[in-house]
């Protein structure tokens, strides 16, 4: 994997999934799947709600504060999960961090 994919996640990234990938509902299977070029990856419920709010603006700690007010659920918990996962799909080459744009 090239090392610029690479991304280490914590409460500042702001992760978003790269141009090349796709987070689409395969109507056919009834389910959501990540497109990637050559790979699909079917990501469960709860990884799907995540990954609907990687937009490139929410930091991860955004995202937590916003999760565990949905589901009244401790903050540190939601966040030590949202980062194992993001950061298992980042490893994966299925998400990338916003970079502020350089002229």
């Amino acid at each position: 994997m090239p090392a610029g994919r690479n991304i280490t996640v914590s409460e500042a990234s702001r992760p978003k999934l790269p141009r090349h990938t796709k987070l689409k509902f395969d109507a056919t299977r009834k389910v959501w799947v990540i497109l990637a070029p050559e790979r699909v990856l079917a990501p469960d419920e709860i990884a799907v709600e995540v990954l609907h709010l990687c937009d490139g603006i929410r930091s991860v700690a955004e995202m937590a504060d916003q999760l565990a007010a949905k589901y009244a659920a401790p903050r540190d918990a939601i966040s030590s999960d949202v980062i194992a996962m993001l950061q298992d799909l980042a490893d994966k080459g299925f998400l990338t961090e916003a970079r502020e744009k350089t002229p």
